[in-house]
């Protein structure tokens, strides 16, 4: 589980708290009251209190075995953002742009987008090696000391970790130019095997933004690609 925590200093800090319960409970799927406790640094006491006022909403779930889930009223907003949002056009959009780099590279990539706080994986083409990476799609990555954090706080230049995430696992994240609300950013991913020794990518970029020679360049070529498809079809990503 990656969740980091609603800054308590921009929010009420009884909202904040009730937010980082949300969003904790939606990123284990299920969890029990000592799980939530521990994850949002908080008393069980007042844990139970926040979770109680957001299963009383709807928004949570608590079951007879006192786990707690996604409630329906969250299920019935995720169902009615299933389709025509901002995130399905994206995706459609990049989706040839992961189809054509994975087959460029021979690794699995993929699309995240990130509100500043967490990204998350929301599209891939996978590699068609037996030996793949697969299974970020939906996940939730911190920012930092990560690829995609690294990329994010710096569009335009690649930034490339190993072991961030998974063990053996490198990725070569770049990012979009920042625009509206979200991060965009695609990455390629594999086994670390496999990935060409890095070279440095920028001068005064320090050691945090550094690439892999032909995959850096396949890389660049496709948020090249991505950002100028979605300026031509006027693409809205603050919505």
């Amino acid at each position: 589980m990656t969740i980091e925590l609603v800054d308590e200093t921009t929010l009420p800090r009884s909202i904040a708290r009730v937010l980082d319960l949300f969003e904790i409970v939606l990123a284990t799927g299920r969890c029990n009251l000592t799980t939530a406790a521990n994850a949002s640094a908080l008393t069980p006491t007042t844990t139970l209190r926040y979770l109680r006022a957001l299963e009383a909403r709807g928004y949570v779930d608590r079951d007879g075995a006192g786990d707690y889930s996604a409630g329906p009223t969250i299920l019935r907003i995720a169902a009615s953002l299933r389709s025509g949002t901002v995130l399905d056009r994206l995706a459609a959009t990049a989706q040839p742009h992961l189809d054509r780099l994975a087959q460029q590279t021979g690794e699995s990539t993929y699309l995240a987008v990130s509100d500043g706080r967490t990204g998350t994986y929301v599209a891939t083409a996978e590699s068609s090696r037996a030996i793949r990476h697969v299974g970020w799609v939906g996940q939730n990555v911190a920012l930092t000391g990560t690829a995609l954090g690294a990329a994010l706080a710096e569009p335009g230049v690649a930034a490339i970790r190993t072991g961030a995430v998974e063990a053996d696992v490198t990725a070569i994240s770049l990012a979009l130019p920042s625009v509206g609300k979200l991060g965009i950013a695609i990455s390629i991913v594999g086994p670390s095997h496999r990935f060409p020794a890095a070279q440095p990518v920028a001068s005064g970029s320090g050691t945090n933004a550094t690439g892999s020679g032909d995959f850096e360049r396949a890389l660049t070529e496709a948020v090249g690609q991505l950002e100028r498809e979605l300026r031509i079809n006027g693409e809205d990503l603050t919505t």
